[in-house]
């Protein structure tokens, strides 16, 4: 099937699939609407062509004022996590549903830092792509979270190992839920693609050591840190059995 112009196929899946698509449309002349906000990869450069704020610590700041948490690295790793699903979902999801992937080059998608899914990430174009494993690893590994890794790493201070488990972990949540809605409608084989694509995934080199995964279960090797947020927990993926006890200085992975 082929791309539409606004991957409305992703709709059913639920907010967290869903991109917003604005292809063929021209910037407003004030510059306003998702035309004003700023590329992922002005984020992962840490400036905008605008010389606004880092798209990066806004989203860092939006997350710990939500989850009322002063550890900047824990907003750091939450705030990651959520967007590595967000891109996973959109991409396993058009892969899937369409066979085809969407240009997701960070100079195409904008980014509102304040915003939660289905509102936060826009396209501007609409050039389909190989929707196999080659192709996600490369729109989505390489594309988007090896800077982001690095962006946060150098900022922030987070270890690599607890980014990369965030990404495998969100991989492995996007196929859990494309699993349950195929199965839900009948759709054995959107099941089968989403876990030969996620097991291709998850086999790479840069998300193999981040856990183990067993069916559409995983279990991960490291920890997000969500129990260090005031009235947070353990995910249902993580390597901790019972909350570690340290001091709000010593945040690790």
């Amino acid at each position: 099937m082929d791309l539409d112009p606004e991957l409305a196929a992703l709709r059913p899946l639920g907010g967290f699939f869903v991109l917003r698509t604005m292809s063929g449309t021209a910037p407003a002349p004030d510059g306003g609407g998702p035309w004003r906000l700023p590329t992922l990869a002005e984020g992962y450069g840490g400036v905008t062509s605008d010389g606004h704020a880092d798209p990066v610590a806004l989203r860092v700041d939006t997350v710990a004022d939500r989850l009322r948490t002063a550890e900047v690295r824990v907003a750091a790793s939450i705030a990651q996590q959520g967007l590595a699903a967000r891109l996973w979902s959109a991409a396993v999801g058009c892969a899937v549903l369409y066979g085809r992937l969407p240009d997701l080059d960070p100079r195409l998608l904008r980014w509102d830092t304040r915003a939660a899914a289905p509102d936060d990430l826009w396209l501007t174009g609409l050039r389909p792509l190989p929707g196999d494993a080659a192709g996600l690893a490369e729109a989505v590994l390489h594309g988007h979270l090896e800077p982001l890794t690095a962006a946060l790493r150098d900022r922030y201070g987070v270890a690599a190992g607890l980014l990369w488990g965030n990404a495998g972990s969100a991989l492995a949540a996007t196929g859990r839920e494309l699993s349950r809605w195929a199965r839900a409608h009948g759709r054995t084989d959107v099941a089968a693609r989403a876990r030969a694509l996620t097991g291709e995934l998850l086999a790479h080199p840069l998300l193999k050591a981040t856990g183990t995964r067993t069916g559409t279960a995983f279990r991960r090797r490291s920890c997000c840190l969500y129990y260090r947020v005031p009235g947070g927990g353990l995910c249902g993926d993580c390597c901790f059995t019972r909350p570690p006890h340290s001091s709000p200085g010593t945040a690790s992975g």
